[in-house]
């Protein structure tokens, strides 16, 4: 089946994914857009791997539609895998293997592989052709692995915590590259990560995962806007309408915080009686809210 929107260069609808009883992925929603970067946000076990090995036709779904460039299917076929470009978590390179003969082996399974500009990416990378993959840190592992992803000029970026196990340095460097990849060459990229400043710093748009379900799917901006937290003193009581749904809920010396999420056009509404404040959260604040435990006490 052929989808109707040009513009989308990913979308998921109902994506269910079960091992014995825990529902890994339940439902999930997603969109991507042409050219923009997508930041999958979710903390460890919260379903993205899962989410991206069925995307990636490595596992099959059990139930919804993953649609790929206009294509829709329930399992990614090798045609599609074709115009992705792929970095799992864990890199699993042939050890004795030279970077130049990795790059020939890879490139001979993508029609599209570009062999200058693979070499290209290396020196620009710094990673020495003839230097075994063996020999390689960390860092360069994951450079490498982007290389190949790249290589095949592909329509679609999937990066699953490509920054894990990095140090700081390495991570910022890698995400930078990432970054420009997709500015200079309107790279449509999908990345997962746990780490909210590398989503803060590069996405154009983000979703939260938890519990293996979406959370939130918007920009930024967006979130910030819609997602407050509501203080209230002992015996104060706020009228809330149905607009505002809740997020967390925990006691803070003797003070009720509420995190909601409701249409900024409904918290300038919301009348607020004395002992009851709305605060403003940052991105960190906003995540723990979203996938942390509920009334803690504190």
């Amino acid at each position: 089946m052929i989808g109707s929107d040009p513009g989308m260069v990913l979308e998921v609808k109902g994506l269910k994914r079960h091992f014995g009883s825990v529902a890994a992925v339940d439902g999930v929603d997603l969109t991507v857009r042409a050219g923009e970067i997508y930041g999958f946000l979710g903390i460890n076990g919260a379903g993205k791997t899962t989410t991206i090995r069925t995307l990636m036709g490595i596992i099959a779904a059990e139930a919804g539609t993953i649609t790929l460039m206009g294509e829709t299917t329930r399992r990614t076929s090798v045609k599609q895998k074709r115009r992705i470009g792929y970095v799992s978590q864990e890199q699993n390179f042939y050890p004795w293997m030279s970077c130049k003969a990795l790059g020939k082996f890879v490139g001979s399974f993508y029609p599209t592989w570009d062999k200058a500009e693979f070499s290209r990416l290396l020196a620009v990378f710094e990673i020495p052709e003839a230097r075994r993959v063996s020999h390689l840190s960390g860092g360069m592992k994951a450079k490498l692995a982007l290389a190949m992803a790249i290589a095949p000029k592909p329509d679609l970026l999937i990066l699953d915590e490509p920054t894990a196990g990095l140090d700081p340095v390495a991570r910022r460097e890698f995400m930078e590259i990432i970054v420009a990849q997709a500015r200079q060459h309107q790279r449509t990229t999908f990345f997962s990560s746990h780490l909210i400043d590398e989503v803060e710093r590069c996405a154009d748009r983000i979703g939260i995962l938890h519990a293996g379900r979406m959370r939130f799917e918007g920009g930024l901006q967006d979130l910030r806007a819609e997602v407050r937290r509501l203080v209230i003193k002992p015996d104060v009581a706020v009228d809330l309408t149905a607009s505002f749904e809740l997020w967390n809920e925990r006691t803070m010396h003797d003070d009720t915080w509420q995190v909601l999420r409701a249409e900024p056009q409904a918290w300038a509404e919301l009348q607020l009686p004395e002992g009851a404040e709305v605060q403003r959260l940052s991105l960190e604040e906003i995540f723990i809210a979203c996938v942390g435990s509920r009334g803690v006490a504190l």
